[in-house]
């Protein structure tokens, strides 16, 4: 590993556990553990797996003396912040002028401030971002607390019992919870299309909180590598691969994130960096989409992989592409042309100089388990 990597709080605990360690997004992070990729995978989908998710960045908006925090930032999100009642949290993305997405985050309501949680490779670049565009709020990046997720079936039960009251929450709450971990800062959200939590815990107690989660039977450690078959299965974008600055939030399918006061004929329609574009495209389309594709076969269409209609023209390309151990099969995400995006549709994946059939299918390629 090269020397300039960073390491999370939980470093310590991830070599104890004996897991492969890769570079990501300037940190040493685990990729797997001994039980391997497949099995965390199912393990999580069947009972509860905990991430260690600390490089992701934590920051906190404070608004200077008479402005609202949830306004200001609206300037830089399509999304309705004004409208996000205390205790919720809600999905969100920066654009930039030309209508491309420079991050995704979360985005939760504090009372007198916001809490973002923002992706590790865009958070230096987010926090210079807020900070030169909103100068009438303060903008605090928060180090001194790792993040973990738990994820799963299994979650509630666990985390209940740590900090007791969490199983009440609902999907998109966010609270800050008792424990003798310290005050833990709960979301009931994650990455992996089950139940679960993100857990902002005080960084010095992060290795007690970790080991406690795992001392129940029901839970094992999760690595990026099911993390990223996990989000696949769910149909969630991967910053840098499935959505960036070159992607517009309506090809990218993202509409449900933009609530009905910030579109066309809302009471704060627009407003936000490349809104001419975006809310173009919101009324007369965009020029190609975000779909799922099941190739046939036991093989993936990786990213990278182009894609083709029956006359054999070019259409779009393959984003984010792997095996679905939930599904048994291959899956991938990508962009075609919207006359080729309906569901069912068969196109053609170039996988080793071979053209190869897949068709075009919804999103998620499993249900979901949120707790509703």
């Amino acid at each position: 590993m090269g020397d300039d990597l960073r390491r999370t709080q939980l470093f310590d605990l991830h070599v104890e556990l004996g897991a492969k360690l890769v570079p990501f997004a300037g940190y040493e992070m685990p990729v797997q553990y001994p039980m391997g990729v497949l099995k965390e995978h199912l393990h999580c989908r069947t009972q509860a797996g905990l991430f260690d998710v600390s490089h992701m960045g934590q920051v906190l908006l404070r608004p200077k003396t008479g402005v609202l925090a949830a306004g200001a930032l609206e300037r830089l999100v399509p999304q309705d912040l004004v409208g996000l009642k205390k205790g919720r949290q809600r999905y969100a993305f920066f654009t930039n002028e030309s209508g491309g997405i420079l991050d995704d985050l979360m985005v939760a309501n504090r009372g007198d401030h916001l809490f973002l949680v923002v992706n590790a490779a865009c958070k230096a670049a987010d926090i210079a971002h807020m900070r030169a565009a909103l100068p009438d709020c303060e903008i605090e990046e928060i180090t001194d607390r790792a993040l973990l997720a738990l994820q799963g079936p299994g979650a509630e039960a666990v985390l209940d019992r740590i900090a007791p009251g969490t199983g009440a929450m609902r999907f998109m709450d966010v609270a800050v919870m008792a424990s003798e971990f310290g005050a833990l800062w709960v979301s009931r959200s994650g990455y992996t299309g089950e139940d679960g939590f993100e857990i902002s815990v005080p960084g010095g107690a992060a290795q007690d909180l970790a080991r406690a989660i795992l001392q129940d039977d029901t839970v094992a450690p999760i690595g990026l590598g099911a993390r990223d078959s996990l989000r696949l299965e769910a149909g969630l974008c991967l910053y840098g691969n499935d959505i960036d600055e070159t992607t517009s939030p309506v090809e990218a399918g993202l509409e449900w994130a933009m609530q009905k006061a910030r579109k066309p004929g809302g009471a704060r329609e627009g407003g936000f960096p490349g809104a001419d574009r975006i809310l173009q495209e919101l009324t007369e389309g965009a020029p190609r989409r975000r779909v799922g594709l099941r190739p046939e076969g036991r093989a993936p269409m990786r990213a990278g992989t182009e894609i083709f209609n029956e006359n054999g023209d070019m259409i779009g390309a393959v984003t984010s592409g792997a095996f679905g151990p939930s599904i048994e099969a291959p899956m991938s995400m990508g962009y075609v042309t919207p006359q080729h995006a309906e569901i069912g549709t068969q196109v053609f994946g170039e996988v080793r100089g071979k053209r190869l059939p897949a068709t075009i299918t919804g999103l998620p390629f499993r249900p979901a388990g949120f707790k509703r």
